[in-house]
């Protein structure tokens, strides 16, 4: 993959469970452009919060995430949840079941494949993933 939208279940997998799935690290770390929605920066950002409250990494391990995490926003396209997203989003995949979040992420990659034609989707959510074909 040359060019990939990250969604957040991407991003999290590749910082936060490193390991589990080497092909989406492979996939970041190889592509040549990353684009990523900024409600995915929120996203993560509220992940990390909520692992910071619960306990379960130290914080030397959240800081080195959270490092990680910033490295990656310096390489990628940040789109902005603009006007034309949110339109997108209300009719986008009508037949999907499909969250308001995932929506949001949905039509910000349809809208970014507009303008590159090679951008393939990077989700380990499969309902994200099923709601996405044929885009």
């Amino acid at each position: 993959m040359a060019a990939i939208y990250l969604d957040t279940s991407a991003v999290l997998r590749a910082i936060l469970e490193t390991g589990t799935t080497p092909e989406v690290e492979i996939s970041i770390s190889n592509a040549s452009l990353l684009v990523a929605s900024r409600l995915t920066t929120v996203e993560t950002s509220r992940a990390t919060h909520r692992l910071r409250q619960l306990g379960q990494f130290g914080e030397a391990q959240l800081a080195d995430m959270e490092g990680r995490i910033e490295a990656l926003w310096s390489r990628c396209d940040l789109w902005e949840l603009s006007r034309d997203v949110c339109d997108v989003a209300r009719e986008v995949a009508p037949g999907k079941i499909l969250r308001a979040l995932d929506a949001l992420h949905l039509a910000t990659f349809v809208l970014a494949r507009r303008r590159i034609p090679d951008l393939e989707l990077l989700t380990v959510d499969e309902r994200l993933r099923a709601a996405a074909e044929g885009f």
